[in-house]
């Protein structure tokens, strides 16, 4: 009986992608000229200089910079979301860092060579050309999610209906408790 076929094994990468609102609350998205995800809508982000050791908080700093222009420190990111892509496009896995950017976008930025940038309400995203993986499981994660933080894996294999697993889910925070005031009462 012959050997059973190994498959290709696919390469793991690491990315972030970041969450950026205007005064508005309308989302800033690219709409990407490159693969992956060409000709569609997504946030900016890109992958992490894993061979300087660079942290995904500052790839964040540093990707939003780079193709947005907005300055930003590390500090100034909520990581929400960890998503482990299996098989993305069925040409690699992708491990993925959704981040919000606590501070708003005052401007809309240039094009780049990944793509042009466009502001959108939450509701419109819903109506672009967007990937799949993003309409089934990155936009409702960020609806949900965009103030605590979620772990989760997401099986993209090619021919196979997309199945999400959540591995961890906290809420966000409550706000703190009112502080009592107290009056005096003048009579």
């Amino acid at each position: 009986m012959p050997a059973p076929a190994i498959a290709t094994p696919l390469t793991h990468r690491i990315a972030v992608l970041v969450f950026m609102e205007n005064a508005q609350g309308e989302l800033l998205l690219l709409l990407r000229a490159r693969p992956p995800n060409l000709g569609v809508w997504s946030p900016p982000g890109g992958k992490l200089e894993t061979a300087l050791g660079e942290s995904p908080f500052e790839c964040a700093a540093r990707e939003t910079r780079e193709e947005t222009g907005v300055a930003a420190a590390p500090e100034d990111f909520h990581l929400f979301a960890l998503i482990s892509e299996k098989a993305y496009e069925g040409e690699s896995h992708w491990l993925l860092f959704l981040f919000r950017l606590k501070n708003t976008v005052t401007a809309l930025p240039p094009a780049i060579t990944e793509g042009r940038f466009s502001f959108f309400s939450r509701a419109a995203i819903d109506a672009l050309p967007i990937p799949d993986t993003d309409r089934i499981a990155l936009w409702p994660i960020y609806d949900r999610h965009r103030e605590g933080f979620v772990a989760l894996r997401l099986d993209c294999s090619p021919g196979q209906p997309l199945r999400l697993v959540f591995e961890q889910v906290k809420p966000a925070a409550p706000p703190p408790p009112a502080r009592p005031t107290t009056r005096t009462n003048n009579t």
